[in-house]
């Protein structure tokens, strides 16, 4: 059996100095009730009120927003220590040491703790306590210089309380008892009355802080809370002596303190300097996390300690500022010199600052989005370099607040999602909607990729959100449909997998060794070749132009990377079969022709779509346009492309014929002739009906099959795409157009129109349209200048909430690679996101307000509202 221990524990210690301490403060004030108490504040009737100083406590604990059962603890500082019952009006502050005294009240530490040196790592205290001085409930236990604060701040009064709760007789408190009717009608304010929410009580402020002993009535002691006789205690209260010498008493001190005249006017002056150099520092590292943040630069080292290696761009930035900056000078001189623990430099203050930046940019886009009412929601996922599968959140809305109408598409942030079923995510999205109180029947358009869990018709994400919201009309993404329009050409046949895998080949040979890649550039001095994408079919245009307009000079480097001796002999032989089989032959040649121009046509309108502006409009006008040019294409493309490879052909001295294959032979069937006769196509008509219809063709079924979902939006919005279509109807059908838009956004016996007001608006509108065609975002910019179409612009703003592609969220992930790389894997979440919101929405991070981050930064501790306040 082990000793018994003759000292208490380390953990023993602590629970009986904080039960000390617990039981000190519930005794505070006791003696009160007993004994007759010195008023706090002496007034000589006949002393000038300009010679008459209160001292302005140092060390006071105060924070509006938390009473003392609701405790706010910091956990990146350390400092503050429970309130001591200390008399403290006799203490002799001198601007010698007034800088000493504001620190040691703010940054007290406990006599155990062990100070390692210049360690300027930020220290936490458990046991930090904080003590609500706006409670009526402590104001027994204030001293003078809690009373100067609250007397300077004013009572608070919760202006969200109208009415309390009923008692025993079905009475209660209300909002009406804080004004006071006199004789002739006119109203004044009872600020002197406050009403405790916890104890449902009413308490005069002023006879309650500065009674003489024990006062007269429960106002000034315990609270009032019999609802039935308030009214008559209050107007014989407001009238009573004692009351109006305490009024007198408070509001004479208020006009004191306002005007700074106290015996510490020195002393003072030197604390609000000291409060001024925290603000700038603040203001300096602010700034210093919003550069980093703006940039995608990674904040911290290996350490977290100035004047140390490896201490990350934050730290350097603050040393590089000491250089300059006396404020940052100073700062850098207190932490080295050990003159403050709380230096506000910790990875906890970034990250608490990151977030209130990424906060503010998200409240002024929420703002943006309740004043459109109506928008759209853009989602796209991808994993990040800790494999955890990021969804990005792009909302499409149409800002009309502004001097001209605009739309955008506003990042939101990163959401972790551990389940990509279409219920997991949509579980994730209607979440985050809810975080962001953003109401999940405004959204009037949905943009995915064409994922089986995100477009499916029975369990994908827009099927979850039609059964809540019939009129969130969903959008496949335009360039994504592009792609999956190639995937499907190029899987059409054999040969163009054998195209696209030679044109692989010839970059992969030179890109694996910069002997090689010197070879390639020495010989070819335009455009380079490029690794092929597995998804961006449309971005493999480059890799075709630069082979395709510099054949002979990519034939040339092959050959001589196929005569270098010291390299291995598999390298020699790939290379000489590259230049001489595959850059040798007709049928490659024409085919580098046909798959450039298909590419080029499928990229310039791959492109036009990823605009944030694109319109459904626009969007099937080019898709349109897209298939007349493959219809067109089938009819003369091979031709043209014949002539041109046969220019190429002549350069490389090659002869512009295709080779003959053998005629493989199919075993016949019993009961087939054997006399019929077997066509045998040429090898330019084999390469034509068997490679290029076949492209063209699978290219117009791919194209077509995209548009028709399209199609469903030209039946409900066609009649308000362009002013031409709208002046084109008669009556009749532009009745019928706005009974079938009122039906479409109907839901729930509610519509977010109506049809026959739309139908009068919109005839009137035809007229004052000016003449020419013009599109719906120039129509809603006339519409509100005119500001008398209510329905109309409505309607004008559905229509362009819609989205047409995902490509916003497809942007993001650069930045979520830029983020979270494989140094900065272990980012949180919210710091992920954060930083993502920062850069992305860059814009707005210059419409923050420095003192706005000050104040919030401030209000989240004790210490720092002594420190910034």
């Amino acid at each position: 059996m082990p000793p018994k221990r003759k000292h208490k524990s380390g953990y023993e210690k602590r629970e009986k100095k904080r039960k000390e301490e617990e039981f000190n403060i519930s005794q505070r004030g006791a003696l009160d009730k007993f004994v007759v108490k010195e008023p706090r504040v002496h007034i000589d009737e006949n002393q000038n009120i300009d010679n008459v100083n209160v001292e302005i406590p140092e060390n006071v604990v105060i924070d509006e927003n938390v009473g003392i059962e609701n405790q706010n603890f910091d956990h990146e500082n350390v400092g503050d220590v429970p309130i001591e019952d200390d008399n403290v009006d006799n203490q002799n502050v001198t601007p010698e040491n007034v800088d000493t005294n504001l620190n040691n009240s703010i940054h007290n530490e406990d006599d155990n703790r062990e100070d390692n040196g210049n360690d300027n790592v930020e220290h936490t205290n458990p046991f930090e306590h904080t003590f609500d001085i706006f409670d009526p409930r402590n104001w027994d236990a204030l001293d003078s210089k809690m009373i100067d604060l609250v007397v300077m701040k004013g009572p608070k009064r919760d202006s969200s309380i109208v009415k309390g709760p009923r008692d025993k007789f079905s009475r209660r408190f209300t909002a009406n008892l804080f004004t006071r009717v006199l004789s002739n009608g006119e109203k004044c304010d009872r600020e002197w009355l406050v009403y405790s929410k916890e104890l449902d009580r009413v308490f005069c402020f002023c006879c309650k802080v500065f009674k003489k002993g024990i006062g007269r009535g429960l106002l000034a002691n315990e609270g009032f809370s019999d609802w039935a006789h308030i009214g008559e205690r209050l107007r014989e209260h407001e009238i009573g002596m004692e009351h109006v010498k305490n009024m007198a008493t408070w509001y004479e001190l208020r006009l004191r303190l306002n005007k700074n005249k106290t015996i510490d006017k020195t002393s003072q002056r030197l604390i609000e300097k000291e409060k001024e150099h925290w603000i700038n520092v603040l203001k300096r590292i602010i700034s210093i996390v919003k550069f980093l943040a703006k940039h995608n630069l990674a904040f911290r080292g290996s350490n977290e300690r100035l004047y140390q290696n490896s201490n990350g761009n934050f730290l350097g930035l603050i040393e590089m500022l000491a250089e300059f900056d006396p404020i940052i000078q100073e700062h850098v001189r207190r932490i080295t010199n050990d003159d403050i623990h709380v230096h506000y430099l910790g990875h906890t203050i970034q990250n608490e600052l990151i977030l209130l930046l990424a906060s503010a940019i998200k409240t002024e886009i929420i703002k943006k989005i309740k004043q459109a009412k109506y928008f759209s929601v853009i989602l796209d996922c991808t994993p990040d370099a800790s494999h955890q599968e990021q969804m990005s959140l792009i909302i499409r809305y149409v800002n009309v607040s502004s001097n001209s109408v605009t739309i955008e598409e506003s990042f939101l942030g990163f959401l972790n999602v551990n389940v990509t079923t279409g219920q997991g995510l949509f579980d994730v999205i209607q979440n985050e909607l809810k975080n962001l109180d953003l109401d999940i029947f405004d959204v009037r358009g949905q943009g995915y990729d064409n994922g089986s869990n995100m477009k499916g018709k029975h369990q994908g994400v827009q099927k979850k959100f039609l059964d809540i919201n019939p009129r969130a009309f969903y959008t496949p993404s335009g360039c994504h449909s592009l792609n999956l329009a190639l995937c499907d050409m190029a899987n059409s046949c054999g040969k163009p997998k054998f195209f696209f895998g030679t044109i692989q080949r010839i970059y992969t040979i030179f890109s694996n060794s910069t002997k090689r890649w010197q070879i390639l550039k020495d010989n070819v001095k335009g455009l380079t070749p490029k690794s092929l994408s597995a998804t961006r079919w449309e971005s493999r245009v480059d890799s075709v132009k630069a082979i395709r307009s510099q054949m002979s000079s990519f034939r040339e480097a092959l050959l001589e990377v196929s005569e270098l001796t010291e390299i291995d002999s598999k390298i020699q032989s790939e290379a000489k079969s590259l230049a001489e089989n595959e850059l040798g032959d007709f049928e490659f040649l024409i085919s580098i022709v046909v798959w450039f121009e298909i590419l080029s046509a499928i990229n310039i309108v791959s492109k036009l779509l990823q605009s944030k502006d694109m319109l459904i409009d626009v969007a099937m006008d080019k898709i349109k346009g897209l298939i007349l040019f493959f219809e067109g294409y089938r009819e003369t493309g091979f031709y043209n492309a014949l002539e041109n490879a046969k220019e190429i052909a002549l350069d490389l001295n090659i002869d512009p014929v295709f080779p003959e294959r053998r005629i493989i032979r199919r075993k016949r069937q019993f009961d087939e002739n054997s006399s019929t006769p077997s066509v045998q196509l040429s090898g330019e008509e084999s390469f034509r009906v068997n490679y290029f219809l076949c492209l063209v063709d699978q290219a117009i079924v791919s194209l077509n099959k995209r548009l028709e979902q399209y199609k469903d939006y030209d039946a409900i919005f066609g009649f308000l795409f362009t002013s031409d279509s709208l002046q084109s109807l008669d009556d009749a059908s532009l009745k019928s157009c706005c009974s079938n838009f009122e039906k479409a956004l109907k839901h729930n016996e509610h519509s977010d129109i109506d049809g026959n007001e739309l139908y009068v608006e919109l005839k009137l509108l035809r007229e004052l349209l000016p003449r020419g065609k013009i599109g719906p975002m120039d129509i809603l910019t006339f519409l509100k200048g005119l500001n008398c179409f209510p329905n109309t612009i409505v309607a004008y703003r559905i229509l362009l909430t819609i989205p047409v592609t995902v490509a916003s969220a497809e942007r993001s992930f650069s930045k979520l690679k830029l983020l979270k790389s494989y140094l900065r894997s272990t980012m949180l979440q919210e710091r992920l996101s954060g930083l993502a919101l920062i850069a992305i929405e860059n814009d707005l991070l210059e419409t923050v307000q420095y003192e706005d981050l000050v104040d919030e930064f401030a209000s989240k501790s004790v210490r720092r509202m002594m420190l910034f306040k």
